[in-house]
């Protein structure tokens, strides 16, 4: 009889073979959700053993993430600073670095800290809104073009039970948005791969991600100057707007003008590249 020890080691090198990155990490996160285990149980379980009942869901889920589908799809969710949040076709995966936009806009100085109104563009899952809510108390307006995005944002919403907090606008950029709201802050993590930059994406990004998510026009800047030139009235004095870009992309940004905006600062990620930049 198989033991989970046995089953992970095959299921790594199965991945391995079909070019999945991080194959042993992504190995384990399979075998916890289809076990219903936590993935540090794992570790305490190697030998026991494993009947045809239990094996039986694994499979599906091995033979997917082989063909590349992403994991967070065939999981359900993804966590986002510590908040479930359910991910599918309909939106971008919630990236790791993204959740540095909440810090940036908790160090930002904000002219009401205790009664906070955010604007969250290009939302998709949700997720920057709900984290927003839930880690500032802020009310927010998460605005998208999808409305399959929207759907599934409405979902995760209804998760945190966030209904009170969070209202989604389906609007292109601030199309949508009345004209006398003034917000406290703005968040956008808006589509800026360049187009020419397709064939160089991973196929989980590239088959699992909306292209509608994923690319910005020529430089990628497409849709964020659009925002850029737009934002201005919608905005208190000082509020920050605070855009994920591709590293780079800044030296662009700093050298453009916009409609009653200044750039202010660009800020790194995780791995010390630009990735964030801040107008006022």
């Amino acid at each position: 009889m198989q033991t989970i020890l046995s089953i992970l080691n095959k299921t790594t090198d199965f991945l391995q073979k079909h070019g999945v990155p991080n194959a042993k990490l992504d190995s384990q996160l399979l075998l916890a959700h289809g076990l219903r285990l936590k993935r540090m149980d794992l570790f305490l379980k190697f030998d026991q053993p494993l009947s045809e009942e239990e094996l039986a869901p694994l499979r599906p889920m091995i033979a997917k993430r082989a063909k590349r589908e992403p994991l967070q799809h065939i999981l359900g969710s993804v966590s986002f600073r510590g908040h479930e949040i359910k991910c599918d076709k309909r939106a971008l995966i919630p990236r790791q670095e993204t959740e540095l936009m909440i810090d940036i806009l908790k160090k930002s100085q904000i002219s009401n800290p205790n009664s906070q109104l955010i604007a969250d563009i290009g939302t998709g899952t949700g997720a920057l809104a709900i984290a927003a809510a839930l880690e500032l108390n802020a009310e927010v307006w998460a605005c998208d073009a999808s409305e399959d995005a929207l759907r599934l944002a409405q979902e995760n919403v209804a998760l945190h039970k966030l209904e009170n907090k969070v209202t989604l606008v389906h609007s292109d950029l601030l199309s949508a948005v009345p004209g006398n709201m003034k917000f406290d802050a703005m968040l956008a993590n808006l589509p800026y791969i360049p187009l020419q930059e397709a064939p160089t994406l991973q196929p989980e990004v590239l088959h699992g991600d909306p292209h509608i998510a994923l690319f910005g026009g020529a430089d990628g800047l497409e849709l964020i100057r659009k925002l850029l030139n737009s934002c201005a009235k919608c905005l208190k004095p000082g509020a920050p707007v605070i855009l994920e870009i591709a590293a780079g992309q800044e030296k662009i940004l700093q050298t453009e003008k916009f409609n009653g905006l200044s750039f202010a600062e660009a800020c790194k990620d995780y791995n010390e590249q630009m990735r964030f930049s801040i107008f006022r």
